[in-house]
């Protein structure tokens, strides 16, 4: 099978398929059209972001058999066309559920314990004890919003800290157990004190967390999105903070990132993003939650699994 690398991946699944008898070939010097006419005999392709995989680019790989997303998210391919061409499509939300679970953590522990803020500080010569003393986890109720392989983790990781651990998914159930209560969306904004998203980028999630969703939250609470930054209407969190009914937020992920801050699209949108950075409640990170020299292996050895798996059972 011919497999094309759009994207730098770890070595390790390139390894593994010419061990297999594959050939495999890194397409990351070509650009724009000159990349489109290397796909022709193109029968697997890996991808992480470079590439929007669309009707026009398929068009371009008529022998392709799957595609294979080194990531979790796949919002950069067109599901409903790869469907209809019979395109098998992966990913492997496995590979950086841990680096995702522990770097949320991590953020929420800093934003509550003050410690940018103290660090910053002690660097100036500022002894402030007061104003820099914190708030403990343990004892509160967290909610988790999206129970794949990222919530999934983000609960393990919570064990041990005291917490009670609620969590809400539309498109799954049964999946409560003795650290883990699964409840209705209703009900986790009504007793959470931390909320954290761990969602897919769709048109149905697009702006989930919007004002409405701030006002149904009972108390205020400690927000998290390491997720995708579109599901966030971020004018909607900033305002919710200043009415209080948001303590704090860590975010990773940004409404208005494209590849850095590069992705505002009008004069509101540099208002909301100025406010953003001027706000000393949110703790921000360049979407980095799931990159690790750990996970850069583990992302791409999971889709070795996977591939692999399905072509000795032929399913190709």
């Amino acid at each position: 099978m011919k497999v094309n690398f759009i994207d730098t991946v770890h070595p390790v699944l390139s390894t593994r398929l010419t061990v297999a008898g594959h050939t495999c070939e890194d397409l990351g010097e070509y650009t724009g059209e000159a990349l489109l006419r290397q796909l022709h005999d193109s029968e697997g392709l890996v991808v992480r972001s470079r590439l929007m995989i669309d009707e026009a680019v398929l068009l371009h790989a008529p022998k392709l058999r799957f595609i294979a997303r080194c990531g979790a998210g796949m919002e950069n391919i067109d599901k409903e066309a790869c469907a209809a061409r019979g395109i098998k499509l992966y990913n492997s939300p496995e590979g950086n559920r841990d680096a995702v679970a522990e770097h949320a953590l991590g953020m929420l522990l800093a934003l509550m314990n003050h410690l940018p803020k103290a660090d910053r500080e002690v660097r100036h010569g500022i002894w402030d004890r007061v104003s820099n003393s914190g708030r403990e986890l343990c004892g509160s109720t967290v909610g988790i919003i999206g129970f794949g392989q990222m919530g999934t983790a983000f609960s393990q990781r919570l064990h041990g800290f005291g917490v009670k651990v609620l969590a809400h998914d539309k498109y799954r159930s049964g999946f409560g157990n003795e650290q883990v209560a699964e409840v209705v969306l209703d009900e986790l904004q009504e007793r959470c004190d931390v909320i954290s998203l761990h969602l897919p980028l769709t048109p149905e999630t697009t702006h989930y967390a919007d004002a409405a969703f701030f006002a149904r939250c009972a108390k205020p609470v400690w927000f998290i999105n390491t997720a995708r930054g579109p599901i966030t209407d971020t004018a909607a969190l900033l305002d919710a903070i200043d009415a209080g009914k948001v303590r704090g937020a860590c975010l990773d992920v940004l409404e208005f990132e494209e590849r850095s801050l590069k992705g505002l699209r009008d004069a509101r949108g540099n208002e909301t993003l100025q406010r953003l950075k001027a706000c000393e409640k949110v703790l921000l990170s360049p979407h980095v939650a799931g990159i690790t020299e750990e996970s850069y292996f583990k992302l791409a050895n999971v889709l070795a699994d996977k591939i692999l798996r399905d072509i000795e059972e032929g399913k190709f």
